[in-house]
C-alpha cells in the first residue's frame, strides 16, 4: 500500500531494449551488521510471477525494499522499465505490500478503501470493491476484527486497485491457514491474469510456489544461487533413486552434475543438474519436486550437501521414501 511522489529516474537503455520489466545489477546493501545483499544480479520477465526463495536473513526483504524505492543500495543498480529506481519514493507503477500488511486496524474496510483512494494517483475503485466483495468483506467491519486471510485479501485489493505494473509481495502467505492461503492464491492468480501484472513475491512455502509462480530465484547469502522459469528448473534436474550404497559403488555418477547425495542404509537419493547417465540395475530416474531442488540447493550453499563423490561418507541422510 506504499504511496509517494514519483521516484527520480535515470534512463537505462540496455534494460529498456529487453522485455524485462525489472533489472537488478550487482546489487549490494550493507548495514552496520554486515552485507544483506552482495553482488546480486537478477532480471524479471514482464508478466511473470517470480518467487524469491531463501532462508531468513538471505536478503529477500532488503531486495524488495530496494526495488520499491524504500532504501538505497550501497552498490549496484535497480532499473524498472529501463529507468533507475532511487530511494526518493516508490515509482507510481510499482506497488509494495509488506509482510505486516500495513492497515489501520481501527478503521473499517470502507474507510481503508477511501484512505487508499485519496493517497493514490492511480486508483480503480471498481476493482477494489469487486475484490472485497469476492472476499466477502463487510464494508462496515473494522480491520482489527478481520481474520488473517481477510486482512490479506483487503491488502491485496488495495495493492491491485493501484493498477501497478509491478507488484511486490513480502511473504504474503506466511501467516495464513491452508484455506485462507488457497483463497489468497486464487485472488492473486485470477487478478494477475486479468490485469497482466508482473509479480515478485518472497516466500518460505515451497510446495505452493510451484503451482503459483512461473519463475523463481533462490537467494542465499545475499546472492542469487539458482534462477529460471519454474518448469525449466525442475526439468533441468534429475533425481536418481537406488539401493543403499557405499561411496565406492557410486563412482558412475558424474561429479560435475552432482547437487546432493542423501543416503540411508536402505536407499540412496542423488540429485543431479541436467540429464542422468544410464543408471545401473536397481536404480530409477525421476522428476524431482521443486521442494527437493530448492532445499538441496540451500543445503549446498551452506556446505551441508555433498560437493563431490569423495565426500559421500559425511553426507546427511534422508529418510527412504
Amino acid at each position: 500500500m506504499t504511496t509517494s511522489p514519483h521516484a527520480a529516474h535515470q534512463p537505462d537503455t540496455a534494460a529498456a531494449e529487453t522485455d524485462d520489466v525489472l533489472r537488478i545489477r550487482k546489487a549490494g546493501k550493507r548495514f552496520r551488521s554486515g552485507w544483506a545483499l552482495r553482488d546480486l544480479t537478477l532480471t524479471v520477465r514482464r508478466g511473470s510471477i517470480t518467487a524469491l526463495l531463501g532462508p531468513n536473513g538471505a536478503g529477500k526483504t532488503t531486495l524488495l525494499r530496494a526495488v520499491s524505492g524504500l532504501l538505497d543500495l550501497t552498490e549496484g543498480t535497480v532499473s524498472f522499465n529501463g529507468r533507475q529506481v532511487s530511494s526518493t519514493g516508490t515509482p507510481e507503477r510499482i506497488s509494495f505490500l509488506a509482510q505486516d500488511k500495513p492497515l489501520y486496524r481501527r478503521s473499517t474496510v470502507a474507510d481503508m478503501l477511501q484512505i487508499a483512494r485519496h493517497l493514490n494517483v492511480r486508483w480503480d475503485a471498481a476493482l477494489a470493491r469487486r475484490l472485497c466483495d469476492e472476499a466477502e468483506l463487510n464494508q462496515r467491519a473494522r480491520v482489527g476484527a478481520l481474520s488473517g486471510g481477510q486482512r490479506s485479501r483487503l491488502a491485496l485489493a488495495i495493492a491491485f486497485a493501484r493498477r501497478p505494473e509491478l507488484l511486490l509481495l513480502d511473504e504474503p502467505l506466511a501467516d495464513l491457514d491452508p484455506l485462507a492461503r488457497l483463497e489468497v492464491q486464487q485472488t492473486l492468480l485470477s487478478t494477475v491474469a486479468e490485469q497482466g501484472t508482473t509479480v515478485v513475491l518472497s516466500s518460505h512455502i515451497l510446495g505452493e510456489i510451484e503451482h503459483v509462480c512461473s519463475d523463481l530465484a533462490v537467494i542465499t547469502d545475499g546472492r542469487v544461487s539458482l534462477r529460471g522459469e519454474t518448469d525449466e528448473v525442475i526439468d533441468g534436474h534429475t533425481l536418481l533413486i537406488g539401493p543403499g550404497s557405499e561411496p565406492a559403488a557410486l563412482q558412475w555418477i558424474p561429479r560435475e552434475q552432482l547437487v546432493e547425495v542423501r543416503r540411508t542404509p536402505r536407499q540412496t537419493a542423488v540429485l543431479l543438474e541436467g540429464p542422468a547417465p544410464l543408471p545401473p540395475p536397481g536404480w530409477s530416474a525421476e522428476r524431482p519436486s521443486l521442494d527437493e531442488i530448492v532445499i538441496a540447493q540451500l543445503r549446498r550453499s551452506r556446505g551441508t550437501a555433498v560437493a563431490g563423490l569423495s565426500d559421500l561418507d559425511s553426507a546427511p541422510t534422508r529418510e527412504a521414501s
